[in-house]
């Protein structure tokens, strides 16, 4: 276990899990599934909450400095579901003044009918999962709105009030030229989004795309796209702070932030995860049960299994948070979060610094442009 004399108890978020779709994307491997004609949402909603009042001794008198709905589709539920879960949610943990509450949403015109009462329910940023505003792209990629939807959308959220809202996009798709790519990125930034995330399409295990992957640019047009893309979005005012996240006007976020930093979660919902601090300075991974009908099951427990991280983990479990940040952390953060002295990763930083990967500043864990471009390598710096 840490030093418990220099450990700090992070600041804690939550991440809510709603696992249905209308459809499941041939590239995506989070814990999402076809929903049904009708969706359990009323059961759903009494089981997120006991699965709450389960995890109640992990809070340790903190309040919520964020709240992420995930899916899945969140909106697919209705905004008196999503208000229950949110008065649970204030009722057994509290909200900070100033907390951030982000929805994830597909574009769909359903959806957008319900932006409005989103709102009214104290959901204060809406993800947008657009992906592409190109036909074709669309098709390639299984979503079922139109890029007119998208646009839509974007302006709907508006409308209902939502001044902070971002834009999920994907680059390096199927047949994807560099002025594709570009295309939607001017697209996107005419929207005026306040944040931006641009994310190269991979191929995940256990997904369509992994045992039939359709035709994706070569790398050296890869490296085009990402640097032609960059360039827009720096002329357009979005500052990258992170390896696939771009922001105007302050407006990072903050929930990514926490992750980022090596705060604290609670994860609730099927398949949800959590990261987990004592006073003490014991820190733990947890999982909920992932299918939809076993986490429903009275009969069976909300929690799958517990993960302790030992002094051994904690080096490379903070960086590979942390090191995403293009600016880093303090390099005081690493003590505060993890318990342990800048001395258990001393070896592994100078070495970094010398293969031009780390930042020289001392005071600061931050990676190079370099080490951006090699992050793997970096972060195998700090394997046990």
């Amino acid at each position: 276990m840490p030093n418990n004399s220099a450990f700090q108890l992070p600041p804690l978020s939550a991440y809510v899990h709603i696992p249905w779709c209308v459809r499941k994307c041939p590239y995506c491997d989070f814990n999402s599934h076809a929903a049904g004609p009708e969706l359990p949402e009323d059961a759903y909603v009494e089981a997120l909450l006991a699965d709450l009042a389960a995890d109640r001794d992990y809070v340790h008198d903190r309040k919520l400095t964020s709240i992420f709905f995930g899916g899945g589709t969140p909106s697919l539920f209705s905004a008196n579901a999503l208000g229950r879960i949110l008065e649970g949610l204030e009722r057994q943990v509290g909200f900070e003044s100033d907390i951030e509450i982000t929805l994830e949403a597909n574009p769909g015109t359903f959806e957008q009918a319900k932006f409005a009462d989103y709102r009214k329910l104290g959901i204060n940023r809406l993800s947008i999962g657009i992906q592409s505003f190109q036909a074709e792209k669309l098709k390639a990629l299984g979503r079922i709105h139109d890029g007119d939807e998208a646009v839509r959308a974007a302006e709907m959220a508006r409308r209902a009030g939502f001044d902070n809202f971002n834009l999920d996009l994907m680059h390096g798709l199927p047949e994807q030229s560099v002025a594709d790519a570009l295309s939607d990125l001017r697209q996107a930034i005419a929207l005026a989004p306040t944040h931006l995330s641009w994310y190269q399409l991979t191929m995940e295990p256990n997904t369509v795309f992994w045992s039939q992957p359709p035709e994706l640019p070569e790398d050296d047009q890869l490296w085009e796209i990402q640097e032609a893309g960059q360039a827009l979005l720096a002329e357009a005012g979005y500052d990258q702070y992170e390896t696939s996240a771009y922001a105007r006007d302050g407006k990072r976020a903050r929930h990514n932030l926490n992750y980022w930093t090596f705060g604290d979660f609670l994860g609730i919902g099927a398949g949800a995860h959590a990261k987990l601090s004592t006073p003490q300075g014991r820190i733990l991974r947890t999982w909920k049960t992932r299918l939809p009908k076993d986490y429903l099951n009275p009969e069976k427990p909300f929690q799958a299994g517990e993960r302790d991280l030992e002094a051994d983990d904690l080096p490379f479990e903070f960086m590979m948070n942390a090191l995403r940040l293009t600016e880093g952390v303090p390099a005081a953060t690493f003590t505060e979060r993890t318990g342990l002295p800048l001395s258990a990763i001393e070896e592994a930083c100078r070495q970094a610094r010398k293969d031009g990967l780390l930042v020289e500043d001392p005071q600061r864990l931050a990676p190079t442009e370099r080490g951006q471009l090699f992050l793997n390598d970096l972060l195998q710096r700090f394997l046990p």
